[in-house]
């Protein structure tokens, strides 16, 4: 049988060495995962201890990061739960600005090469087709 717990309960655990988050009425302990999310660790840090239903399903995550939160689970919400209604009894943490963050997604930076290489495999592409094509 799962584990229930209240609003007031889980909004106690929210900090970087206990975070929780509630997913569609689930309570989800991902204080390990914390470090290895690859959003970053703030994006979870602003959601702890409150509902982060609407910022994971707007991200659009894949079927393995679905599954995966699925190991964090711990049990079950009773009572309405949501994201502002935590903002006065949560822990402030003075390098996050709770009331005015953005999701942002991570931003990954190419090679200045991958353009080279590209462009080096097309010409390749093309001498081999044009050799076998026309001889």
């Amino acid at each position: 049988m799962s584990k229930i717990f209240t609003a007031e309960e889980v909004a106690k655990h929210n900090h970087d060495k206990d975070l929780w988050i509630v997913y569609e009425k689930g309570v989800y302990d991902i204080t390990k995962f914390l470090s290895e999310h690859p959003g970053g660790e703030e994006v979870l840090l602003n959601l702890a201890g409150q509902d982060a239903t609407q910022c994971f399903n707007d991200i659009g995550h894949s079927g393995e990061a679905i599954q995966l939160r699925e190991t964090y689970k711990i049990g079950t919400v009773v009572g309405s739960v949501s994201a502002t209604s935590f903002s006065e009894s949560k822990v402030q943490d003075t390098t996050i600005d709770d009331d005015n963050w953005e999701y942002e997604p991570p931003k990954y930076e190419t090679s200045p090469w991958l353009k080279v290489i590209v462009a080096i495999g097309v010409v390749i592409y093309a001498c081999i087709f044009y050799y076998f094509w026309y001889s």
